[in-house]
């Protein structure tokens, strides 16, 4: 009997059923989506560590550190850290007291149905590439654990992560967050010091790692790049990331704006302090699992050669939780921007029951697109970059001049978001410049101001509180 399956089938249907009895509590879609509104700290916290932590910090992270060194770290786990810290810092508080359900809430608010229409077709692209970047993760797994062929695989994963992702919306989501943080956790301290112990103790074990490994700015990822090329690859995982819909949710689910800035400082250090074991994995593992033909398999493999039978089980349930709490969340952004920006607006009389089957219908359609996208890279961390990058950056500089810039209109900010996504495309796939997203960013600013002479002269009046004044940390 294969027991790594038999372990991970139970882990994930306990948390379908789970996701099932948390469904009855659900009455409407702001239940689904947000919760009711009512996480508290703990929950809040492990919600966004968990949310954060997926397959791109424990696979791919273990995996890039494994075949160039520390100068392949900029996004995980610094730069995403980064990201929640500044989110915690400027916007927490501000999203919350706006009591939106998505990003594209707030520009139909200060500007218009269409920025909001536009803002959410950039979007949706996003979550579902970093769906598709967390199956294939778990494919892999299935993959390295089991018989299981690759495209089977990734195709168990998708119907797993779809049927759980379904049923219980965001609360059923947290709780899950909540257990599945823990079993990050654990598992991988527990693999790190089974690890250290096998190679003879700390001193041992680190003495092993190249010393140019070790070199931050140089080499690995940051070769053949540009000052503003090494600058680009720290501000992929911060600029891109850091109003994504997977994060605002959380944010904006919380019970008060004090939790939900608290919340994301909490788990910022959390993700720190965890982020760094696949780190020191990769490092240890260049001379001590030498010759690996995938160096995303890493992990696995370590758990496979160090821990008993038992343990090992465990891990890999571990590696599960940390993609589960990742890929429902993306699978939730995604279904809430389809649902809430695009189909209940076109179909405003729908009942509540009807709006959470709609809801639902959205998650399976954001699971299957997830799927195909799963096999368009060979990388889950290019896929994961790809999500990053594509819409986030000119989403930031629309969403900070929607809260605190009083100038402008829906013209502005449509002219500012179609000059940024044609930007980053010639930027990226055209001219295959080394820093598209900074382009990106300076293009969608300039563009904004640029076109104001264009708009109506008016000045538009905002009280203070409309203008979203930033609240930061004392």
């Amino acid at each position: 009997m294969n027991w790594e399956i038999v372990g991970i089938s139970i882990y994930v249907v306990g948390m379908i059923f789970m996701g099932l009895y948390i469904s009855k509590k659900i009455k409407n879609d702001d239940d689904y989506f947000l919760g009711g509104r009512s996480l508290g700290p703990g929950l809040a916290t492990f919600s966004i560590f968990a949310t954060w932590f997926g397959a791109e910090t424990c696979i791919g992270t273990a995996g890039a550190v494994y075949k160039g060194g520390l100068s392949s770290i900029h996004a995980d786990p610094l730069g995403y850290t980064i990201c929640l810290i500044v989110m915690g810092v400027f916007f927490a508080k501000v999203l919350w007291k706006r009591k939106i359900t998505t990003i594209p809430d707030l520009f139909r608010a200060r500007f218009s149905s269409s920025t909001e229409k536009f803002a959410t077709f950039i979007m949706i692209p996003s979550s579902i590439v970093w769906a598709g970047a967390q199956i294939r993760a778990m494919g892999q797994i299935l993959h390295s654990t089991t018989d299981f062929g690759p495209t089977l695989a990734v195709i168990i994963a998708a119907s797993v992560v779809i049927i759980y992702t379904m049923s219980g919306g965001l609360l059923a989501d947290a709780y899950a967050d909540l257990i599945q943080g823990i079993a990050i956790i654990v598992g991988l301290f527990f693999l790190v010091g089974s690890v250290i112990y096998h190679m003879g103790g700390i001193e041992a074990a680190f003495s092993t790692i190249p010393k140019e490994r070790l070199h931050f700015f140089s080499g690995g990822d940051y070769e053949g790049h540009g000052f503003l090329g090494r600058i680009e690859l720290w501000m992929v995982p911060i600029l891109g990331s850091l109003l994504s819909q997977e994060l605002v949710s959380r944010v904006v689910a919380s019970r008060s704006p004090e939790i939900a800035q608290k919340s994301a400082f909490r788990a910022s250090g959390i993700y720190l302090v965890v982020g760094i074991i696949p780190v020191i994995l990769g490092l240890l593992s260049v001379n001590h699992m030498p010759g690996l033909a995938d160096a995303e398999t890493l992990m696995p493999a370590l758990a496979k050669a160090h821990l008993n039978y038992f343990f090992y089980i465990i891990f890999v349930g571990a590696l599960v939780s940390a993609i589960l709490s990742t890929v429902d969340t993306t699978l939730l952004a995604s279904s809430a921007l389809i649902s809430h920006n695009v189909i209940y607006p076109a179909f405003p009389n729908l009942s509540p029951r009807k709006r959470v089957i709609v809801a639902r219908g959205a998650t399976l359609l954001s699971g299957l697109l997830g799927f195909a996208i799963a096999f368009s890279s060979t990388s889950i961390t290019g896929l994961v970059e790809i999500a990053s990058s594509l819409g986030g950056p000119s989403i930031l500089v629309i969403a900070v001049i929607a809260l605190w810039i009083k100038k402008g209109n829906a013209v502005n900010a449509n002219i500012a978001i179609a000059s940024s996504i044609v930007t980053w495309f010639l930027g990226h796939y055209v001219l295959e410049v080394d820093y598209p997203v900074i382009l990106t960013v300076i293009v969608c600013g300039i563009s904004y101001f640029v076109s104001l002479p264009l708009t109506s002269k008016k000045e538009e009046s905002f009280s203070e509180e409309e203008a979203g004044i930033v609240e930061v940390v004392n």
